[in-house]
Parts: C-alpha cells; structure tokens; sequence
C-alpha cells in the first residue's frame, strides 16, 4: 500500500468517525437493528437449509420478538417491585449500619460514628428523592413525556427497530456480499480473512457471554427466592449482568445479598444460604456455561471490554456503546496480526543472529 493509499484510508476513518458523532441520535435505532440481525443470522442460516429464508427470517424474527417482549413484560414490573421493596428498606439498612456496622468501624479507625456517615440525613434524602421520583417506571416515563418531540422520537424508535431489524435480517447475507464485491480486489482475501476472525471473537462474545450473564441471572435470583430473600431477582439479575467481568458478578452478589439477608432475617444462617448459591453459579459458570457457550474463542479481556464500552459512550454517547465492543474486536484481530508479523519480522529476530 502506497503512503497515499495510507493518508486515503486515513482521511476515511476520520470522516467516518465525524459522521457517526454528528449522526449519533439517528443512527442508534438502526445500530440496534443491525445488533438483532446480526444475532439472528446465523440461526436463520441453519433453519434455511430446511426452508426458504423468507420464512426462516420470519421465524427468527418473531421468536427473537416474542423472547424481547415476554423480557420486557415480566422484567420491568418485577424489577419494579423489587426497586420498589428495596427502597422501602433503606431505613432499616441504614438502621442497620448505624447500630451494628459503623460502631465498629469507628472505634477501629477512632472516630465517631456520625463522622463516618451522617445517617438521618442520607435516611431523609433518600425518602425526600424517591416520594419525588414516584417509581422508576414513573420516572422513566416523565423523562420521555417531558416534550412532545422526545416522546415522538422514543415511539418512532419502537417502530423503527423492529422493522429495520427485519429488513436487515433478510438481506444479512446479500449485503455482505455486496460489500466483499466492493474491496480492492489485492486486498479481498486478507480483508475477508479479518471480517472472519472479528465474527468470531464478537460472535463469541455477543451471543455466548450474553447468554452466560442471562442464564447466571437466573440461577442466582432462583437461588436466592429459595433461601427467602425479597430482593431475589434484583440482587440475582444485577449479579448476572455484571459477570461478564470474572469474579465481579459473584463478589457484588454475595456482599449486596449477604447484606441484605444480614438485615432481612438478623441472623447467619440465610448468608450461608447466600454464599452457597453464589459458590454454586461461580461452579457452573467455570465449569459449564462459559466452555459451552463462550468457549476459548473469545480473546477479548474484560479490562478490554469495560473500557471500549466506556470510551465509546463517552466520545459517542448510546452509539459509542453499541460500536464499543465491534471496534474493539476489530482492534484486537489488527493487534494480533500485527503481533504475528512483528515475531516473523527482522526487527524482532534479525536473520543470522543464530536465534531459533
């Protein structure tokens, strides 16, 4: 590649990255889409070996929409209760820390209670905010109703993604084939053997470790209804959606729930109960989930993954998000190369130094 090919290439990326900034609130729902075709593909691929794809995509399609709203439908009003419980508890968690917790700690590090934590009035902030707030689905709701053009935007969107979605999902297969006719034909296989190796690591992550963090939610938030928790499918769904960073998901759980049984029963034994379903979920995540449905493919570390999430939110908002972790397994693949190529070059082992 010439160096004006490089400074072409070059000048691409950054026009692309000033369009995604300036494109950002229109191009959200549709990267959305893409990330639901993308996840329904290769299912659609399998069921079109068995029948045409227009009514294999019809059949993802409906399932992956029944599976999205049945989620929506239980989730958010039992999320709500919870929330709901969880702050009509806050005075007694308070009381708790005030009467059991901070003593100790302030004799340990010789100050006085009140010093650590003002406790009456965290008590009266946190009462004050959430008579104001009414609910999280209030909330919610109040921010999107607040104006008549944010309400028809979030509407538009209920719409858009759905159907975009569908559209995406039919011709997947047909677009990447026009894209791959449009690569410099020199360049073709290696830019084709690149795409491959992205697919697999963000297929692998995207569909595996989703699945690992939803069914981890699930193992937890039954495993603490069983001990008698009643911020179960809180404390269990938040443990299973931040276990995507190892070992973080089992610590929050079983100090978030262990607390919570500490204060809801006063006794020990529950928080036992606690250690052992989180002991239980850490097992099976080890040795069942993550094998068989992330496997060793993956490569992208966790560190990684939280900053690509952050980054991109941060220069690009929700669309940075979405474009957080494509672009990061991308980054990955290049580096690797780049690693392989660096072993193999004279820079690293300089021919006839003798090294093996």
């Amino acid at each position: 590649m010439t160096t004006s090919q490089q400074w072409l290439w070059l000048a691409g990326l950054l026009l692309a990255g000033w369009l995604v900034y300036l494109l950002a609130p229109v191009l959200a729902p549709f990267l959305t889409a893409a990330l639901f075709a993308y996840l329904g593909d290769p299912v659609a691929d399998r069921l079109e070996r068995y029948m045409p794809r227009a009514l294999a995509v019809s059949l993802v399609f409906i399932s992956m929409l029944l599976v999205v709203l049945g989620l929506l439908l239980f989730l958010i009003p039992a999320l709500e209760n919870q929330v709901t419980t969880f702050v009509h508890r806050l005075p007694d968690y308070i009381d708790w820390l005030q009467q059991r917790l901070l003593p100790g700690l302030g004799a340990w590090l010789g100050l006085e209670p009140d010093q650590l934590l003002d406790t009456v009035r965290l008590k009266q902030a946190l009462a004050a905010y959430w008579t104001q707030a009414g609910g999280l689905a209030a909330t919610l709701m109040r921010a999107v109703s607040t104006s008549g053009m944010a309400l028809a935007g979030w509407l538009a969107n209920l719409v858009l993604i759905p159907v975009v979605s569908f559209y995406l999902l039919r011709d997947w297969d047909r677009m990447l084939e026009h894209i791959r006719a449009m690569l410099p034909r020199h360049l073709e296989p290696q830019l084709v053997r690149l795409a491959r190796e992205v697919d697999e690591v963000l297929g692998a992550f995207l569909r595996g470790q989703f699945m690992v963090m939803l069914a981890l939610g699930c193992v937890y938030a039954t495993g603490l209804w069983l001990v008698g928790l009643d911020l179960a499918l809180f404390f269990g769904m938040l443990a299973g959606m931040v276990s995507f960073v190892p070992y973080l998901g089992f610590i929050i759980g079983i100090l978030a729930a262990g607390g919570a049984a500490l204060v809801q029963f006063h006794e020990f034994a529950p928080v036992l109960g606690v250690l052992a379903v989180f002991g239980v979920g850490q097992l099976l995540e080890s040795f069942l989930l993550t094998p068989w449905l992330v496997g060793d493919r993956i490569g992208l570390h966790p560190v990684a993954v939280i900053f690509a999430v952050l980054a991109g939110g941060q220069l690009f908002g929700f669309v940075g998000v979405l474009l957080g972790l494509p672009v990061a397994a991308a980054i990955m693949v290049l580096l690797r190369h780049l690693h392989r190529h660096y072993l193999a070059s004279d820079l690293y082992a300089p021919r006839g130094d003798g090294t093996p």
